[in-house]
């Protein structure tokens, strides 16, 4: 019997491979990043060809550097950024155009038109979702719009529509050769265009945004032995069995082992995005959340979630090191923070794509206040790693309001979590203890968590929590008042973020 388990994590800057053992310890990794396009202000793109040819090559190197055969595997899994949207032929399979990523805002007046005329009550009220940038539908529609020869061949078939899941699923079953065109509940429900109560395509939805469905793939569960296929004869890593395919969040949910209703998880990344669990029932948010599904086993009812999506955080501190030069490498700005005791007054709002959860505000953008002579780059440091925990709180709140549920710890995971003066801010600024597991990369685990479960490698959930280990805890360390007058600072640099573009 195989006795490991694969995951491919296809994130927003890079493409990793993560193979586990059944204690859920990683065997072996590797990682590639790829190129993030900027051609104007407010788009970000990739290259659909570049994503899966690192994501090929991070799967053959990881088997290789472990000395393993794909037989050694008993399934794969996938978990993606979400919202991305990829268009591609059918027959040839190259993209029509470059993949829109999450983070675009090209989308804006499509979603304020949805807003201004009444069809973003009916989103909200069937996907769950406000109109805004962040979502696919906008995405298909525009490259509809504006790219030649793409509506023809979608009304006609020829033209697939994938977030970055389905485009690896794709290719990895053979592509134009016969690849199977899926995807899953979690990454469908990012879209505007999948129905929460149905679980399918929603004809009227599709309507807003003059969609075709022959263009969308089938969804399936998020593990599920049978939907996913086998990896292509072509491929070096041939006849693996793919059997789950999660969003990314939704993946560090599984991670995370949040099964239970109550239970949270915030993952930090490119961005930050903090999931409660709800149950088999989606709950409606009154203030400002989404409301999506988390997970679904099988022929099981479908587990529901609200999450507050923010958009920029770890890409705040590669903006520091990338656009100011303010330092050399994304771990250095934990020693340039810690290098004063305060923020010296400075907050800094990144609202690079306007902000997400709980505001919705593609007007605004990125703003640093506060500023005086006295201030210097340390401040700064530590105003960017502030930021990311009061967004976080933000979020936190809502959620809070929206359940009635008042998080008494929250679980932590993601590249910035390695950050330990930003975990112990981020308890300072919460004031509950903030909990980091033994593997910090749950997003890939929770990917082979689902996969393992489709094929019996793991027999249930509860054999699951077993694995779970707590690795470090911040406990808060702020007076209140400390924390209410920091969180007033921030709310008031928030304001001045806002109203900066004109959106029609």
């Amino acid at each position: 019997m195989a006795d490991f388990v694969g995951a491919i994590d296809q994130g927003t800057t890079s493409s990793r491979f993560m193979i586990f053992d059944h204690a859920g310890r990683e065997v072996s990794k590797h990682q590639l990043e790829h190129e993030q396009i900027m051609p104007r202000p407010g788009w970000v793109e990739h290259n659909p060809v570049e994503i899966w040819e690192r994501s090929n090559a991070v799967l053959q190197t990881a088997l290789n550097s472990a000395l393993l055969q794909p037989r050694d595997l008993a399934a794969l899994g996938i978990t993606n950024q979400r919202e991305t949207t990829v268009v591609w032929n059918r027959k040839t399979g190259r993209p029509y155009y470059n993949a829109i990523v999450w983070q675009d805002t090209r989308t804006d007046k499509i979603a304020t038109a949805l807003e201004r005329d009444g069809r973003g009550a009916v989103i909200r009220e069937k996907a769950g979702l406000p109109p805004a940038t962040y979502f696919s539908g906008g995405k298909i529609q525009w490259i509809l719009e504006n790219v030649p020869a793409a509506r023809a061949d979608a009304e006609n078939g020829d033209a697939l529509f994938g977030t970055t899941d389905s485009w690896l699923l794709w290719n990895l079953t053979g592509g134009p050769g016969g690849g199977i065109h899926v995807t899953d509940v979690t990454n469908a429900s990012r879209t505007m265009l999948m129905n929460l109560a149905t679980l399918d395509w929603d004809d009227e939805l599709l309507s807003f945004f003059d969609i075709p469905r022959a263009m969308l793939p089938q969804i399936r569960p998020s593990s599920d032995p049978t939907g996913y296929g086998i990896t292509a004869s072509k491929l070096p890593y041939p006849g693996v069995a793919l059997t789950s395919a999660l969003g990314d969040q939704q993946a560090a949910m599984f991670g995370q082992v949040c099964f239970a209703p109550g239970e949270a998880k915030n993952t930090y990344g490119t961005g930050n995005f903090l999931l409660l669990n709800t149950g088999v029932e989606p709950v409606p948010s009154k203030n400002g959340l989404l409301t999506t599904v988390c997970y679904q086993l099988g022929t099981e009812r479908a587990v529901y979630a609200l999450e507050g999506s923010i958009a920029v955080t770890g890409s705040a501190v590669q903006w520091l090191r990338d656009q100011l030069g303010l330092i050399a490498s994304a771990s250095e700005i934990e020693d340039l923070a810690a290098g004063v005791t305060d923020n010296g007054g400075v907050y800094f709002v990144p609202a690079f794509s306007g902000l997400f959860a709980p505001y919705w505000r593609s007007d605004a953008r990125g703003a640093i206040v506060g500023l005086s002579r006295f201030n210097t780059n340390k401040h700064l440091a530590r105003a960017t790693l502030e930021s990311i925990c009061y967004q976080s709180r933000d979020v936190a709140e809502a959620m809070e309001a929206d359940s009635g549920v008042h998080l008494e710890v929250l679980k932590v995971d993601g590249g910035v979590t390695a950050n330990n003066l930003c975990m112990q801010m981020q308890a300072d600024i919460l004031g509950v203890p903030v909990s980091r597991p033994v593997v910090a990369e749950t997003t890939a685990l929770g990917a082979a968590y689902a996969a393992g479960l489709a094929v019996g490698f793991w027999r249930s959930t509860d054999e699951l929590r077993t694995n779970w280990n707590e690795s470090h805890r911040w406990t808060p360390q702020w007076t209140d008042e400390q924390r209410a007058a920091g969180h007033v600072g921030w709310q008031k640099a928030v304001q001045r973020s806002l109203d900066w573009v004109d959106v029609e």
